[in-house]
């Protein structure tokens, strides 16, 4: 995996189908969600919601805090070492396999591991693009849209409607697709690819009605929007495989979906911590929202981004976030951006600190919890501290 480095990119389906013309693609029923904010939320909704209902589930999504096992899991569970290793070799086995980029090799494990498991559906989360994302070779038979934003625009943009165009290239010839809330430069771009390759573009909102009076599993009021989303995916689904979808079944299904690092608060040495993986201007304004609704103000932030994020637009935002101090960590990895420079261009209640372990104990004593955000990968630096917060 380290030979293929992890943020290698070549976006391009050629050695994914090269892969599964050799191997055979497995006959199994999946749903891809595809979007830039609420993929991972939205896929563990579908996943509580399928397994509630009796259903084996397999789910793969990304990036990984500690463990590259975390992608790939069957009823919420990871694979155990032996199998990830046995179905890592599989992987390579096949011609063509030794060729796959690190994103590639992760999702054709994950949908050897779900044949093999049997499972009842597959839940394969995109994760960058749409139409040449490696998810998107399976031929799903519900493609679910998440809130499309500016993020990758130097890959994929760099407008929102040259993004929305390319992840709209996952709705397949004849196909269905869900979508959530969208800005209309998306909308279009959904409206426009659905109708050029016949496809039905339904509306989450006419498919499910609002989950506002269930107290999700996952917290913050931009979760509503996610939460149905799954709950029309879910019911579509069902319809269409003639499962009978049961009102309580859901309700609790939506209670207990659970993923760390999305607005999840625990207890660290006596002090309250939310932890959010809020990376961009879009997530850090629902950020904001998820805050005001539930009437909390942290008493400090902890903020890291990489480098290839746009700091610009997400600057107002930060500074919003508390009106106490704001610990900027310096991140391991080559992608990590210069925390100092972060520092600076958030202006003079922003510090650099030498780590996260140092950023969580620096600075006065304040009230409040103290929020940590601004990238997953900051966010993984604490579960290897921390890896008890990686589970319910």
């Amino acid at each position: 995996m380290d030979r293929l480095g992890l943020f290698h990119m070549d976006l391009t389906l050629g050695r994914m189908e090269a892969f599964w013309a050799a191997h055979g693609l497995p006959e199994l029923p999946v749903v891809h969600v595809v979007g830039t904010n609420g993929k991972g939320s939205t896929a563990a909704f579908l996943t509580s919601l399928a397994r509630a209902h009796g259903q084996k589930v397999g789910t793969f999504n990304s990036p990984h805090f500690v463990s590259p096992r975390e992608r790939i899991q069957v009823n919420r569970r990871m694979l155990s070492e032996e199998t990830w290793v046995d179905l890592a070799n599989e992987v390579m086995a096949v011609p063509s396999g030794e060729d796959l980029t690190y994103f590639e090799f992760q999702t054709c494990l994950a949908m050897l591991a779900f044949e093999r498991a049997g499972v009842d559906l597959a839940v394969m989360e995109a994760g960058l693009g749409g139409r040449y994302d490696a998810t998107n070779v399976f031929k799903p038979g519900l493609t679910l849209f998440t809130p499309m934003g500016l993020d990758h625009e130097k890959i994929l943009g760099p407008t929102l409607s040259d993004i929305a165009r390319d992840k709209a290239g996952a709705i397949h010839e004849g196909g269905v697709a869900l979508t959530g809330p969208q800005e209309p430069e998306a909308m279009i771009r959904l409206q426009e690819r659905a109708e050029a390759v016949g496809a039905r573009l339904v509306y989450a909102v006419d498919a499910a009605g609002p989950v506002d009076g269930i107290k999700l599993g996952l917290r913050g009021i931009h979760q509503t929007a996610n939460a149905r989303l799954a709950l029309a995916g879910w019911r579509w689904f069902a319809a269409g495989h003639s499962l009978r979808a049961d009102h309580a079944t859901e309700v609790f299904g939506l209670e207990s979906a659970f993923l760390p690092g999305r607005f999840q608060r625990v207890e660290l040495d006596g002090r309250e911590l939310i932890l959010d993986g809020a990376h961009n201007a879009h997530a850090l304004t629902a950020l904001n929202a998820a805050l005001r609704a539930e009437n909390i103000r942290p008493g400090k932030v902890v903020f890291a981004c990489l480098r290839d994020k746009n700091l610009t637009d997400m600057l107002p935002l930060i500074r919003s976030l508390t009106d106490g101090p704001i610990l900027v960590p310096a991140m391991e990895g080559e992608r990590a951006a210069d925390n100092r420079a972060i520092a600076a261009a958030i202006g003079e209640r922003a510090t650099a600190s030498e780590s996260l372990e140092a950023a969580l104990i620096e600075g006065p004593d304040v009230d409040g919890p103290t929020l940590v955000c601004g990238s997953l990968y900051l966010l993984a630096e604490f579960y290897i501290l921390n890896p008890r917060f990686l589970t319910a």
